[in-house]
């Protein structure tokens, strides 16, 4: 077979690599997109709880408070899970995801990450019309519900906090619950709704859209196994299907197995995985969900996706490719039923997904410092789906010689040493 080349080669086909491929391809670079799978999506873009969190100013930190910790070490807490087999891989990880969660370094992730933020719904509004998928976007915003005082008066606290960069949130009171989402049942102490957030009813849907929409100005999409990459000669090559392909520039934006890239070019970048589980219920009779629904105290979120109501849960360390333990989904199952009416499950088993997560809960974004042409876009945490076309927009600029719309320091793979 011939040598195909091109411009850039991005390794990932998720959210975040294809809204890559999109930026760069719009600024005029030839740009191929590389994936295991034959079509874009099928890994941690698929499972979500398909919002573009606009209103969530504040990163995921390690919790201060010592109770919640407690709950947490003794997994008497529905939000988090962990193999005690993987422990002693975790822990190095978790201190410094303990001590990164720090009031003053918390601010810091969070008020860096804040223009990609900011630009997300933007993003992906401008991304949407031209792939002409306009029935993937819905406009309702999400609910957060809480069934203790405590956790309620703590997620006001949060947001008079955030109100003060610009996000809107109306507290409920049970009137106001059951008057937006009428089916639901249980004891609430209150709810926030946070009206800007875009919802998606189908993320693997959305990334096949943009995939689609790369292909049809001109982009290529190959299957091939982004552990070839080697350089040579000044240029990066990857073998495919369809013969090797050689580049100028390489895109790692392969999400939670970008370490098989990084790790030996001897790049020492703290990435590790929060699993997660889904599975798509079903409504029983005429039982309609109008929101995405986060029930606070009992650790899961039913989304009304395209295919059902999609229960997600919390996260699980453990090995990113361990065999999967949906624990958190069975126990979360009977309490959603209890919430609102559900029927038979829609898939035959829980899908298992892992987030890529660094300590600081910050991606890496930009140049690798050692190598010519490489570039990084990964560990994006919970925010791939969100995230995805604004750091695709800021990755483009930098690589393209343009002024970046944000500050992009914050995000250097330097940062880890």
């Amino acid at each position: 077979m011939a040598e195909l080349k091109a411009d850039v080669l991005v390794l990932g086909a998720g959210m975040v690599g294809v809204s890559a491929a999109l930026h760069l391809q719009k600024r005029g670079r030839n740009v191929v997109l590389i994936d295991r799978h034959e079509v874009a999506g099928e890994e941690t873009s698929h499972g979500n709880g398909g919002l573009i969190e606009c209103a969530s100013v504040f990163p995921y930190m390690f919790p201060r408070d010592l109770g919640q910790i407690l709950r947490y070490a003794f997994l008497r807490a529905p939000q988090v899970r962990y193999h005690f087999r993987d422990l002693p891989t975790f822990l190095p990880w978790l201190t410094r995801y303990f001590l990164a969660s720090s009031p003053q370094r918390a601010l810091h992730s969070a008020m860096a990450e804040l223009p990609l933020i900011q630009r997300s719904l933007i993003e992906h509004e401008a991304l949407i019309a031209e792939a002409n998928v306009p029935e993937l976007l819905r406009r309702s915003g999400w609910i957060k519900l809480f069934r203790s005082e405590a956790t309620l008066a703590g997620a006001v606290g949060e947001l008079e906090r955030a109100r003060q960069y610009g996000v809107a949130g109306e507290i409920l009171d049970t009137a106001a619950i059951i008057a937006r989402e009428p089916h639901l049942t249980g004891d609430f102490s209150g709810a926030i709704h946070f009206p800007a957030p875009g919802f998606v009813p189908d993320p693997g849907g959305l990334a096949k859209a943009y995939s689609a929409l790369f292909g049809r100005k001109g982009g290529r999409y190959l299957v091939g196994d982004a552990r070839t990459l080697e350089q040579s000669g000044g240029r990066w090559r990857v073998a495919t299907l369809e013969g090797t392909i050689t580049a100028r520039d390489a895109v790692v934006a392969m999400g939670p197995w970008s370490d098989q890239i990084f790790a030996p070019l001897g790049y020492s970048i703290p990435l590790q995985v929060k699993r997660g589980y889904h599975l798509h219920v079903k409504p029983r009779g005429n039982a309609v969900l109008n929101h995405p629904v986060l029930d606070t105290d009992l650790g899961y979120l039913l989304a009304p996706m395209n295919r059902g109501i999609r229960l997600t849960t919390g996260a699980e360390f453990a090995h990113r490719d361990a065999p999967p333990t949906p624990v958190q989904v069975e126990r979360a199952l009977p309490r959603a039923h209890r919430l609102f009416p559900l029927g038979e499950p829609a898939d035959t088993m829980p899908w298992m997904g892992a987030r890529p997560c660094l300590p600081d809960m910050l991606p890496v974004i930009g140049k690798a410092p050692r190598h010519s042409g490489l570039w990084f876009d990964f560990g994006h945490q919970h925010h791939g789906l969100t995230l995805g076309p604004a750091t695709g927009r800021l990755l483009a600029e930098m690589m393209t010689g343009e002024t970046p719309f944000a500050d992009a320091r914050p995000f250097a793979a330097e940062r880890f040493g």
